[in-house]
């Protein structure tokens, strides 16, 4: 059968978070759209296998946690006996919030007018412009069917949004069934008896966390010196404090030279200054970063400009070198994050309707889902010290927070790092309960180049959480009133 051809204003390579919004955002401007994602769901590896998920999975072992340690101190008693853990249950739950995501971005699709074309997409320059050319996808339940035969778009524009993929080792290469990516650790049938992570960072730790809170031994690997690389110094300090004290293991500073798995064990070996050790476990979680993702692409072919890693360069309108040709998300520079790969959708989708809109990077904040979590925004204490400007620092521990206290969470605070002779806001850096939902207040500030003052300032509600970021504020112009 021929090749069948539509033309479209533009034509979104990858469904996840970038190319989703992305999609809706150029259907709102009343671009013909369409979307084309391999997978049988929209929403990417943030919804399905990623953000989404994880969360679903940490909320569900904090409230087990909870009533297994904490409930009693509330009042609330449990006989131990009658407590028991429903894995399947909790794995169930976490399928149906997933669910309900996916199921709304095809409403949304709807609702704006935008087409899913399920199939892997791949990009050439014909005759006459930019072609999409999308192949079938596997059969599968949901969703809309693949398609009979090949069928080519004929676009407009162009937007890149293929994503990343989790860094294997090549002598751990992911089976998912005792060599875990993101995407095996969501899903394991029954509690680890000892769940080996290689990789601190924000995977490693949150789905580490995880499955300690259900019973499973974790022993985390870290190449760097320390958990979180790149973070705050205060802020690694308190978290390594915290989940040694909650019983994740933290070997920093330790190197993985090999591994392998032997039927149902796993055998990682590792190496500290000079000392060889080789762990044993029931399963390993390879969680070293991810790499951008652009199969499909004929990178030279098209003319594309790429980094070291991979990654497709763009100008702050998400251009590429290619006319008309945008790249969104992880496929691009700059940290990989959900909530960075929506804007960078919004920006490309309004400058192919003909607005000048420009990306910024400065105010985007990164989270860590763990409990306590951590949300951090700008420049560390130490990128501005060695900057050589005059700084200051305010800083408020949540043991001093009403509302803190009344929740029983004293671990963490709220840092600040201001200019010492504009008093403008630099970095911020919060550990602590709910921090993930604080941090908007400050990352507004950011956005319009706030001071200390503005937020000091500023009327907190009283209780809450919140007072304390006014309080690290103030505290950075030597005028906190809690502490």
């Amino acid at each position: 059968m021929a090749p069948s051809s539509t033309s479209a204003d533009v034509v979104i390579i990858g469904g996840g978070p970038g190319g989703y919004v992305a999609a809706i955002r150029a259907g709102q401007l009343g671009l013909s759209t369409v979307c084309v994602e391999m997978d049988k769901t929209l929403g990417g590896t943030c919804v399905n296998v990623g953000c989404i998920p994880s969360k679903a999975l940490l909320t569900s072992s904090e409230h087990y946690e909870f009533v297994r340690q904490h409930a009693a101190e509330h009042g609330i008693k449990v006989d131990g006996s009658a407590l028991s853990l429903d894995l399947a249950t909790m794995l169930k739950r976490k399928t149906e919030v997933v669910a309900q995501n996916t199921r709304g971005i095809e409403f949304l699709f709807k609702k704006n007018k935008v087409t899913w074309v399920r199939g892997k997409g791949s990009l050439r320059r014909g005759a006459n412009g930019l072609e999409v050319t999308v192949a079938p996808s596997a059969p599968a339940a949901g969703g809309p069917p693949p398609n009979d035969n090949i069928a080519t778009y004929s676009a407009k524009n162009v937007i890149i949004a293929t994503g990343s993929v989790p860094i294997e080792l090549p002598f751990l290469k992911f089976d998912e069934e005792r060599i875990l990516s993101n995407v095996g650790a969501l899903a394991i049938p029954s509690v680890p008896r000892h769940l080996i992570v290689i990789g601190g960072g924000v995977i490693g730790l949150e789905l580490g966390s995880v499955w300690r809170r259900l019973g499973a031994k974790v022993t985390v690997i870290e190449l760097m010196p320390t958990i979180l690389p790149g973070m705050d110094d205060d802020v690694v300090k308190e978290c390594d404090r915290v989940f040694r004290r909650q019983g994740l293991e933290l070997r920093t500073g330790t190197r993985v030279v090999g591994g392998r798995r032997d039927g149902d064990r796993v055998i990682i070996d590792i190496e500290k200054d000079g000392t060889k050790e080789s762990l044993e476990g029931d399963y390993a979680l390879v969680a070293i970063g991810r790499k951008p993702s652009v199969g499909g692409l004929d990178a030279a072919a098209l003319g594309l400009n790429l980094g070291r890693r991979g990654e497709i360069l763009v100008d702050d309108h998400m251009r590429t070198g290619v006319p008309n040709v945008y790249a969104i998300g992880d496929c691009v520079p700059g940290p990989m994050l959900a909530h960075k790969a929506e804007d960078e959708g919004v920006v490309a989708a309004e400058n192919i309707a003909g607005q000048d809109v420009r990306m910024h990077y400065k105010s985007i904040p990164n989270v860590v889902y763990t409990w306590p979590e951590v949300a951090v925004v700008g420049l560390t204490e130490r990128q501005v010290k060695e900057s050589g400007r005059e700084y200051r620092v305010g800083r408020f521990p949540f043991s001093a927070n009403g509302r803190a206290r009344t929740m029983g969470e004293s671990a963490g605070f709220v840092k600040f790092v201001t200019d010492a002779r504009t008093d403008e806001l630099l970095g911020a850096h919060l550990v602590g309960p709910n921090v993930s939902e604080l941090v908007a207040e400050v990352v507004l500030g950011f956005e319009y180049r706030a001071s200390a003052d503005d937020i000091g300032i500023t009327v907190h509600a009283h209780p809450t959480l919140a007072e304390a970021t006014k309080e690290a504020a103030l505290a950075a112009l030597g005028r906190a009133l809690h502490i």
